[in-house]
């Protein structure tokens, strides 16, 4: 259970602070991209997130998408923000999380992931160490498979609020005020 409960819970990348990841010694991200970073059923990044990445970078941090959608568009979009990007990653698994930690040149205990799924996200990131933030997904459309594990996703993270791992604030604060 502890392997899916995030270090983290925002509603948006934009709400992070990228001042206390530093202070954590955490100098690379590892980005989902749908519902992340951009709609899963849209082809723009908002300006919103364009100015988001080139602040992460101002800072200093090493990118890298970990994306398991399609990878003509992972790609598109990794040129787009001027990234590197591990496509096909079948998140979970480890080895594409060790990829884009190659590919950043950073460890597992200097990098965070960022994603809005607890069972592809946050449990790839938490089994090798890396620091795991939860988001609120951008949109509601989303694969069907997806639409199904939400509903366990939800229960595990009133689990974690029962059981006093995570504040209710954070779940209701990832779901917009909604618990």
């Amino acid at each position: 259970m502890k392997l899916l409960l995030p270090n983290q819970v925002y509603n948006r990348v934009t709400d992070i602070d990228l001042d206390h990841l530093s202070s954590l010694g955490i100098s690379g991200l590892l980005l989902d991209l749908d519902n992340t970073l951009v709609k899963f059923d849209s082809d723009q990044l908002d300006n919103e997130f364009k100015a988001w990445i080139e602040q992460v970078k101002a800072k200093g941090f090493k990118v890298c998408l970990v994306s398991n959608g399609k990878p003509k568009r992972v790609i598109r979009f990794a040129k787009q923000m001027d990234m590197p990007a591990v496509i096909r990653a079948f998140k979970p698994k480890r080895s594409p999380f060790l990829r884009a930690l190659e590919l950043i040149g950073k460890k597992a205990s200097e990098a965070a992931m960022i994603g809005d799924q607890l069972f592809t996200d946050v449990l790839g990131a938490n089994r090798l160490g890396i620091h795991s933030i939860l988001i609120t997904p951008l949109g509601k459309k989303e694969l069907s498979t997806t639409r199904m594990v939400r509903k366990l996703e939800r229960r595990m993270l009133n689990r974690f609020v029962k059981k006093r791992m995570l504040t209710a604030e954070a779940v209701k604060q990832r779901h917009g005020g909604k618990q």
